[in-house]
């Protein structure tokens, strides 16, 4: 990225400011992008052991396989799945508030005695699933956002600071080397006018 500067002393202040700010923000930059690997890490780990936990739960109630045949399908349903923003990080994601479930009635007298389980095991497996999901979505916003801050740090760090410090001395040098000309310059005039007002009063 080439740096657009002017060789005085506004561009020099301007370009000075733009460094400053940078070298600033750079520590905050860092610190965000380890706190948002380390919530990816979290979210991704807690999704995968949601979903352990539903295989594991699957497991459990395998031996129950044979009675959901008699399980009325629409016995129950969900309705509506809550989400709240949570910040991480200082980055907005989605959490599991709640779900909400339709369960139609049924005759506890006619129906078979586990039916009653047979709802609640409906419930946790839904939840597990649910909140997996929930999980991922929150470890791939996240994952997102560190990119995008890994981008800028790289970009502070190793394009924009040195470009700014290799600007500012350039600048200095220009605006040195004019002054060590003007220096120079005035020098030869005032010699020559010397020479000239010598040259007056002997002739």
């Amino acid at each position: 990225m080439a740096i657009k500067f002017q060789y005085n002393k506004t561009s020099l202040n301007e370009i000075g400011k733009q460094l400053k700010m940078r070298k600033n923000a750079l520590p905050t930059l860092k610190n965000k992008e380890s706190a948002l690997r380390m919530e990816v890490k979290r979210a991704k780990d807690h999704s995968e052991k949601l979903i352990e936990d539903l295989e594991a739960a699957l497991q459990k109630y395998d031996y129950l396989a044979a009675l959901w045949n008699e399980f009325e399908p629409g016995l129950i349903s969900i309705t509506d799945v809550e989400l709240v923003t949570v910040k991480v990080a200082g980055v907005k994601t989605p959490e599991l508030k709640g779900i909400s479930y339709e369960i139609h009635e049924f005759n506890a007298f006619v129906k078979p005695a586990w039916y009653a389980d047979g709802v609640a095991i409906l419930k946790e497996l839904s939840r597990l699933g649910i909140e997996s999901e929930v999980y991922k979505e929150k470890s791939r916003i996240l994952d997102y956002s560190r990119k995008k801050t890994t981008q800028k740090v790289n970009l502070y760090e190793k394009v924009q600071i040195p470009g700014y410090q290799e600007a500012i001395r350039k600048i200095k040098r220009y605006m040195e080397d004019e002054e060590n000309l003007s220096k120079a310059a005035s020098k030869i005039v005032k010699n020559r006018h010397a020479e000239e007002e010598e040259e007056t009063v002997n002739g």
